[in-house]
């Protein structure tokens, strides 16, 4: 099989690391990239044949450097986002703005700068890492729900409007993982939380990342459009 190269954003902790370690398990060359070149080499001492590329999903001068380092990429995963939470009466627009920079905008740049590659190659995926949120709401987090809901539109659209060219696009919307975003919230929350999840726990990294490899692979080349829920069955 030909060995695909896959960039993965916000690669340097959390969930875009247990993807970048998936599919190079998977056998995919892997690009980390991330603001953080320090912590993204270190998950690439861990990553055989992976390589480093800075990125500031909120700066489209820095996407396009970024992707030009990179060169060719088959396998896109947009999984770098930020939250600033607050009422949205009292939310400032720097706030909303920088929320929707990075996690909505910057996903749809960096998918432009991998789309002629995969258009002339007829061979691509587009994975975005949307969020339960995005399809439940949450109270005092509108910026971040409003951008990981657009995601899934933009996913849905785009999956229509390149598949002829046998390039699939679909979302995967973690619920509650145990990571950096995560692990500031209160033991209080976390049992509140865990009282709404059928399977009693939260996810972990690597739960996501099976998602991921699995919409990456080959196999799923007949998936495109869909939501994938990896969120113990806490929305259904």
């Amino acid at each position: 099989m030909t060995q695909r190269t896959a960039l993965v954003t916000g690669a340097s902790r959390g969930i875009g690391k247990a993807c970048a370690e998936a599919l190079a398990e998977a056998g995919a060359r892997v690009i980390l990239a991330a603001r953080d070149t320090a912590k993204l080499e270190e998950v690439a001492a861990g990553i055989p044949g992976s390589t480093v590329v800075q990125i500031d999903l909120a700066s489209p001068e820095s996407i396009k450097e970024a992707f030009a380092k990179a060169g060719k990429v088959d396998i896109l995963v947009n999984n770098a986002g930020i939250t600033k939470d607050g009422l949205a009466m009292r939310m400032k627009k720097d706030d909303w703005d920088a929320v929707l920079a990075t996690n909505l905008t910057g996903a749809f740049l960096a998918i432009q700068q991998v789309l002629p590659a995969m258009l002339k190659e007829r061979w691509g995926r587009i994975i975005n890492i949307s969020s339960i949120v995005g399809e439940t709401g949450n109270p005092g987090q509108s910026n971040y729900v409003a951008s990981k809901a657009g995601l899934i539109g933009l996913t849905k659209s785009l999956a229509q409007e390149i598949a002829s060219r046998n390039i699939t696009v679909n979302a995967v919307a973690p619920g509650f993982i145990d990571t950096d975003m995560t692990s500031v919230l209160s033991d209080q929350v976390k049992e509140n939380l865990l009282g709404h999840i059928p399977l009693k726990r939260l996810g972990k990294p690597q739960d996501v990342a099976a998602a991921v490899r699995f919409l990456a692979s080959e196999e799923a080349g007949y998936i495109t459009g869909h939501v994938l829920d990896v969120n113990g069955g806490m929305y259904m």
